[in-house]
């Protein structure tokens, strides 16, 4: 298959107007055919169910905020399902189990986190759980809980959910639906913990800190669902003295390499992992050739990377070395307005 679809989740407070779709292909090595495939209003986070039938996009109607569900057409074209909708800011992040049987949110704003259970047709039932978190830090933007991330754990016993303004990380046991709070990580005090990935082994997971620009190595026990710090390293050069708010997470399906982006240094710090410890080792940075690149992904083959720049209205591909782990500028500057998050089809 030459060409994939992809999706960019965006905030729409000047051009933008939803979630738009693209296309990678793979033999021209080019992003092209970006168009508007959902009106909606600050859809900055999407996710794609696993049997890409249907996406799942955060949003906010009128003084409400919520999460939307769309059908996939067999031409990538999204159609509405139905959404759900509570007083308050938008969700920042959504995730669906493999199932697509249950999305959950996490809403910077509002401290919670919220799951909801699926129909058949892939739409939405009212909230099956809502939880509220309490807790402060020690920098000037953890005054309360800021949730930033809620995903599954490889094995789906647990929900993870990750607190920017406490520096938590809290595993939640999953029951039809319903969250049970069940561990408590909790990294150094101001790191400002954002995302989460995991190593396919089910072993070892990785957190980029938003506030102190790390990459934070922990050992997963799946028996209990808590975690254990193995190492600390940072994505950014020390020599680095402007702003930097580290930004999304990714690991290669091969498990062998973790990349960690940067919006203030604008680059992706690239890290081989050692497959007996889990730990990494710094390869290289990449400019994004953009500013603010807010999330990265990539692609289906794995033979690409995909950077948002979302101060710079961009898209940028790269060509990803799969022995190397090093990235190569293949196409820069393509027009996305407002780009937050960006998602592919597996094309299966």
């Amino acid at each position: 298959m030459a060409k994939y679809n992809g999706y960019v989740g965006t905030y729409t407070k000047q051009e933008s107007k939803g979630v738009y779709q693209f296309t990678l292909d793979t033999e021209k090595k080019e992003l092209g055919d970006v168009k508007l495939a959902a009106e909606l209003n600050n859809p900055t986070y999407v996710t794609v169910s696993d049997d890409d039938q249907h996406l799942y996009a955060v949003a906010k109607d009128g003084d409400e905020g919520g999460v939307t569900a769309f059908s996939i057409g067999s031409d990538g074209g999204l159609t509405p399902l139905n959404g759900q909708f509570a007083a308050g800011s938008p969700p920042c992040h959504v995730s669906v189990d493999r199932n697509t049987n249950t999305v959950v949110t996490a809403n910077y704003h509002t401290t919670k986190i919220a799951s909801y259970l699926t129909n058949e047709n892939g739409s939405l039932n009212p909230a099956a759980s809502v939880v509220e978190h309490e807790g402060t830090g020690p920098h000037e933007r953890q005054e309360k809980p800021h949730m930033h991330y809620t995903g599954f754990t490889p094995d789906e016993k647990y929900v993870i959910a990750i607190d920017l303004g406490s520096d938590r990380v809290i595993s939640y046991a999953v029951n039809d639906g319903k969250l049970d709070q069940v561990q408590v990580f909790k990294t150094a005090p101001g790191a400002g913990p954002r995302h989460i990935t995991f190593h396919p082994n089910g072993k070892y997971a990785y957190v980029m800190t938003e506030l102190s620009s790390d990459v934070l190595v922990l050992h997963y026990d799946e028996k209990d669902g808590s975690f254990t710090q193995k190492q600390a390293i940072t994505t950014i050069p020390e020599t680095f003295e402007e702003t930097n708010d580290g930004s999304a997470i990714h690991i290669s399906s091969d498990g062998q390499f973790v990349y960690a982006g940067n919006r203030g240094h604008n680059s992706i710090a690239a890290y081989k992992v050692d497959q007996d410890s889990g730990e990494l080792t710094f390869i290289e940075w990449t400019s994004t050739e953009g500013n603010w690149p807010r999330d990265f992904v990539l692609d289906p083959t794995e033979e690409f990377l995909i950077a948002t720049n979302q101060k710079s209205n961009t898209m940028t591909l790269f060509e990803r070395d799969k022995d190397t782990g090093k990235l190569t500028l293949v196409q820069s500057d393509v027009y996305v307005p407002e780009p937050v998050c960006v998602k592919f089809t597996s094309g299966k």
